[in-house]
C-alpha cells in the first residue's frame, strides 16, 4: 500500500485524443501503471497513475493540456469477496470519504489493484495500515 501522484487530464471528445497521450507517454518511456476515463458531451477525463508523473506532467503541459494532480492511494491486495468492504468499513469507522476508485483484476487473478482517491489520503493510509487491510 502506497501513496502515488494520480494526473486528470482533460481531453476533447474526439477520435485520437487518447491515442495521442498514449504516443506521447510511450515515446517519453512514461509506463501507465493505471488508468480510467470518464466522458461528457464536450471532453474526457483521463485519470492516470504513471511510471513518471513529473515527466507525464512536463509533456502533457507542452501540449497544453489541462492537469490536475491528485494524491491517491494503490492497493494491492487480494481479489476475493469481501476485499473493498472491508476498506471501505475501515475508512467509514475514520470518517474517510472515498471519492472515488478504480481498478481491474482478472477474473482467475489472486491480486489485484486498486486506486483510491479519499478525502485524506494520509490518514487512509495510516488507517488501513493499522488495520491491517490489504484488500
Amino acid at each position: 500500500m502506497e501513496l502515488a501522484t494520480q494526473l486528470a487530464l482533460f481531453l476533447d471528445n474526439k477520435p485520437g485524443a487518447l491515442a495521442r497521450v498514449c504516443e506521447a507517454l510511450a515515446t517519453a518511456k512514461v509506463n501507465i501503471h493505471a488508468f480510467t476515463t470518464s466522458d461528457t458531451v464536450d471532453h474526457s477525463v483521463v485519470r492516470m497513475v504513471v511510471s513518471d508523473p513529473r515527466r507525464a506532467l512536463q509533456l502533457f503541459e507542452e501540449y497544453g493540456a489541462l492537469v490536475v494532480e491528485n494524491e491517491v492511494l494503490l492497493i494491492r491486495g487480494d481479489n476475493k469477496p469481501g476485499s473493498l468492504a472491508a476498506i471501505a468499513r475501515a475508512l467509514s469507522d475514520a470518517e474517510v470519504n472515498i471519492e472515488y476508485a478504480y481498478c481491474a483484476t482478472s477474473p482467475g487473478a489472486k491480486n489485484g489493484l486498486l486506486v483510491l482517491r479519499t478525502s485524506n489520503p494520509k490518514k487512509a493510509l495510516k488507517v488501513l495500515n493499522t488495520a491491517a487491510v490489504k484488500g
